[in-house]
């Protein structure tokens, strides 16, 4: 080895093999929820457009995939701009940073943290689509996508998670997307499902309460819910990484803890629930009840105890349920109970963490006699939910009059699979 080579090598910063292996196996643990949620919200449509449920979600791994690697990132987490946006001309296309520089003083490379932020941005956008399910038009929805993500995404994510963002430096928590995944997706899709209108052969349940629009698998919506409960284990506990070093030490055995025993809680509480009003626990009730914890836990996932935990999951899921068996009596269609779950129960869980966080923050919840910071949880909130709803009126209101929101009626009557992909998810033989 020449002295230049060897010269250059004992200049490389150091990086923590344990947290940069950790935080490889959560960005890919956060990657396979996008098609577990893919496979969760086919299962629940009917056959004539399962494809176009899946293309919908997979197609946001393509569009965002490449959105935050050209411009996502800068804004999210470059050079703040007095608290409310990120910018550095060096990371448009990520093209000034060099492969060997980490971030901060987490002693990982940079390009993986870029990349688990990533995930979560994909993901993100994809969750609206279940509140359209079998009506929008693909091509709007990939621009909805592209615009909502850039928007709105990016700029929250810097007001909550960058250090120097605003929401940040008042203290607000959202230890790995209450706010900026689920409270931002929830409302969206609740102000998208409104302006898009409902569902051309919806039908209210003869309870006022449902749809008689039922779901075509619930074998797929099962393992779909399965498959976001192992992925989220990477989203909450490599969440600890902004929190802890090393990444995978004691905060990520915290937000490993705290997820299970939510997501357990919830699905027990959303079972008895059903069993007890409806007189029949359903299978599709088990896996909204996961989901529905899992959303609650994830803003408070390294701050709560595990008992806490608890109390997360079984509250999450009464409210969630709760909002999802409003939405036929208020009229509206969130086809896939995107607000009913991701918006409410992210609400929820962000008070929730004002009540009872303890660790890895300054000052402790309202259970232990503060209330500062349950005001500011009520600020970050607020202010996610404000945004959100904001930016999806003036996406969406410029989309519907240029290239227009929704599939022709012929074509939502045909099923989305064949009018718009050209494709069937089954043989014929088999369409409902």
């Amino acid at each position: 080895m020449s002295n230049e080579t060897s010269a250059a090598a004992t200049v490389l910063p150091a990086i923590d093999s344990g947290s940069t292996a950790w935080m490889l196996v959560s960005s890919a643990l956060v990657l396979v929820m996008v098609p577990g949620l893919a496979i969760f919200y086919a299962g629940m449509v009917r056959r004539k457009s399962v494809l176009n449920t899946l293309a919908q979600v997979f197609a946001a791994m393509g569009v965002i995939g490449v959105q935050w690697i050209l411009v996502g990132y800068c804004l999210a987490f470059g050079k703040s701009q007095g608290g409310w946006i990120g910018w550095d001309p060096n990371l448009l296309a990520l093209h000034g940073i060099d492969w060997h520089s980490v971030y901060g003083d987490k002693q990982i490379p940079e390009l993986v943290f870029v990349m688990f932020q990533g995930k979560f941005a994909i993901i993100t956008p994809a969750l609206i689509a279940g509140a359209t399910a079998e009506r929008m038009k693909f091509g709007t929805f990939l621009l909805f996508s592209l615009l909502w993500t850039t928007l709105v995404y990016c700029p929250l994510a810097h007001w909550v998670w960058h250090p120097e963002g605003w929401l940040f430096a008042k203290g607000v928590l959202d230890f790995a997307g209450g706010t900026v995944v689920h409270i931002s997706s929830g409302f969206s899709a609740l102000v998208l499902a409104i302006m898009i209108g409902k569902r051309r052969d919806y039908i209210p349940g003869l309870s006022g309460e449902g749809f008689a629009i039922l779901p075509h698998s619930l074998p797929l919506t099962l393992l779909g819910a399965g498959l976001l409960w192992f992925g989220w284990f990477g989203f909450n506990a490599g969440s600890a990484v902004a929190i802890e070093f090393p990444a995978a030490g004691y905060t990520a055995g915290l937000a490993f803890t705290t997820t299970q025993t939510a997501a357990a809680a919830a699905a027990l509480t959303w079972l008895l629930i059903e069993w007890l009003h409806q007189g029949k626990p359903t299978t599709l009730g088990i896996a909204s009840g996961i989901v529905a914890g899992l959303v609650c836990i994830t803003p408070a996932a390294g701050h709560v105890l595990p008992w806490h935990a608890i109390i997360f999951g079984i509250t999450g899921s009464c409210a969630c349920y709760l909002a999802v068996r409003m939405k036929g009596k208020l009229g509206y269609d969130d086809s896939l109970d995107a607000f009913g779950v991701h918006g409410i129960g992210g609400l929820l869980g962000a008070v929730l963490t004002g009540i009872f966080c303890v660790a890895n923050t300054t000052n402790t919840g309202l259970i232990y006699g503060d209330s500062y910071q349950l005001e500011h949880q009520l600020l970050g909130a607020g202010v996610g939910a404000g945004f959100a709803v904001v930016g999806t009126i003036l996406i969406t209101g410029a989309l519907k009059y240029t290239v227009g929101l929704r599939a022709t009626d012929v074509q939502e009557r045909d099923g989305l699979d064949i009018s718009i992909h050209g494709e069937r998810g089954y043989h014929a033989d088999l369409m409902s």
